[in-house]
């Protein structure tokens, strides 16, 4: 176990040096057995397989995953249209009367609070969106496949 040095005051107010930076590509030259797991590319792990077999892959769990979407969109379509329904019903019946002064106040203050939130949110957004056109540009034969097969799903 290594011993700690004391860190003097000027340490302390600078959080700079008590992260160390680890450099993938220096770690795995220097260790053998991460090249045996991992491989010498430093691309991504998909592009050692063959094209058939990256639209393969992203097609079955594009496939999966709109499938999925699919039956959680119609089980949420339907406890929402159900729920809707019900209270119509009750307030149409008398059990439920409703303040529509008081939902249009509320809706009023949950829109100005969703425009300052959304103004804030928008360089967080564009970044992320930047990632996602870079990750699918380098990956574009299993983002096609994926494409592929989530349609394929939402269809079945």
């Amino acid at each position: 176990m290594a011993a700690r040095r004391p860190r003097s005051a000027s340490e302390h107010d600078s959080d700079d040096d008590s992260y160390e930076v680890l450099d993938l590509t220096e770690y795995a030259r220097r260790h053998h057995w991460w090249n045996r797991l991992f491989g010498r590319s430093s691309g991504p792990i998909v592009e050692k397989y063959s094209v058939a077999t990256q639209i393969v892959m992203g097609g079955v769990t594009g496939w999966c995953a709109g499938f999925l979407f699919q039956k959680v969109g119609k089980l949420a379509a339907t406890a929402v249209g159900g729920g809707f329904l019900l209270l119509q019903i009750a307030s149409h019946s008398g059990y439920v009367q409703v303040d529509w002064k008081r939902v249009e106040k509320d809706v009023n203050k949950a829109k100005k609070q969703l425009k300052k939130r959304a103004n804030k949110a928008a360089p967080e957004i564009n970044t992320l969106i930047e990632e996602s056109t870079e990750f699918i540009k380098q990956n574009i034969v299993v983002s096609s496949g994926f494409v592929g097969g989530f349609l394929l799903g939402l269809a079945s």
